[in-house]
């Protein structure tokens, strides 16, 4: 179909490392699917963007050429230095090609961050969105994720009919103030990396006590619900500890950050959070354990260091049966 008369936006994406290329993936399929025009993306390392390329995604090797040949640009980074430095190249495109431009992000930064972005890019006469997803790589995957969107409600309207049922499962609209949805997604995070805190804790009780591990997961599945035994199921089942050469579901620096990120926005409101301190030590020994021995960790490695703690190995004896070859 002629771009020209397609009634399809034309859709860009900035960033594919593990969630990014799923949530991409999952966009193209779509787009081809309704025969809109293929998606335009970017990334730092051309290798990572093969799979999109391959159902029909088209290759830029930079940013401002992409950005001209897009409506709506999809951003899936690492951190706030990442998207500072996307949103600045952003801004460098001529401001005839940038009028109405939605930059949609799907970055865990801080508040401060997605407010600096819309004011930047309104300056230059795009519009932002702050759109950060709860899920790991799976759940992307799926395209399960729940997107939590802030930000002009005519813009939020023209992407929502290519998130929900294709990317995400919902969407929570909270507003047009986009420093709430960063700071919900924050306050999650820390959420998260809390309740992973308490079912390592368990699991490694649970084992040396000898309950066992698996009667704990059958609790946590009748009694808890499905968010702590998939919680859980990452560490009995060893994806706390990936094998080598593959990616975490979420690697435990961006975890590191995330939680970070929860005890920054904390001490701006005049509180506290003490349990994301204790997690975050437990992190970042995780984080140590892997730079010593070269390996990738998850964000549920703080698992890993309970058990030693505990007077048991990091690797558990999934792990050591998976890695010597075993099922």
């Amino acid at each position: 179909m002629d771009p020209s008369t397609n009634p399809h936006p034309r859709f860009g994406w900035i960033g594919l490392g593990s969630m990014g290329q799923a949530m991409a993936l999952n966009l193209q399929a779509h787009l081809s699917h309704i025969n809109a025009p293929s998606l335009k993306f970017y990334n730092r390392t051309a290798a990572r963007g093969l799979p999109v390329h391959e159902i029909g995604g088209v290759q830029y090797t930079n940013i401002p050429d992409l950005i001209v040949n897009t409506e709506i640009c999809f951003i899936a980074v690492t951190d706030d230095t990442a998207v500072r430095s996307i949103i600045d190249t952003i801004t460098t495109v001529d401001p005839e090609h940038l009028r109405q431009k939605l930059i949609v992000d799907t970055t865990t930064v801080h508040p401060d961050t997605s407010a600096w972005a819309k004011q930047r890019l309104g300056e230059h006469g795009a519009i932002y969105l702050a759109s950060p997803v709860f899920g790991a790589t799976p759940t992307a995957q799926e395209g399960k994720l729940l997107f939590v969107v802030a930000g002009a409600d005519e813009a939020v309207q023209r992407v929502e009919p290519y998130i929900v049922g294709i990317m995400g499962r919902k969407m929570m609209r909270l507003g047009e103030d986009v420093t709430r949805s960063t700071l919900l997604k924050c306050t999650g995070n820390f959420l998260i990396g809390g309740m992973m805190e308490l079912v390592a804790e368990a699991q490694v009780l649970a084992e040396k006590s000898g309950l066992g591990s698996d009667v704990l997961e059958g609790l946590l599945e009748e009694q808890y619900g499905p968010l702590l035994a998939s919680m859980s199921k990452r560490m009995t089942g060893g994806f706390y500890l990936p094998e080598r050469g593959q990616r975490p579901w979420s690697d435990v620096n961006l975890a590191i950050k995330d939680v970070s990120l929860g005890v920054s926005c904390a001490e701006g409101a005049g509180t506290d959070l003490p349990v994301a301190r204790v997690v975050l030590d437990h992190l970042r020994a995780a984080r140590g354990y892997g730079e010593e021995n070269g390996r990738a960790l998850d964000s549920s490695s703080m698992y890993g260091v309970l058990r030693e703690r505990a007077g048991l190995a990091f690797e558990s004896e999934r792990v050591k049966q998976r890695d010597a070859g075993g099922k």
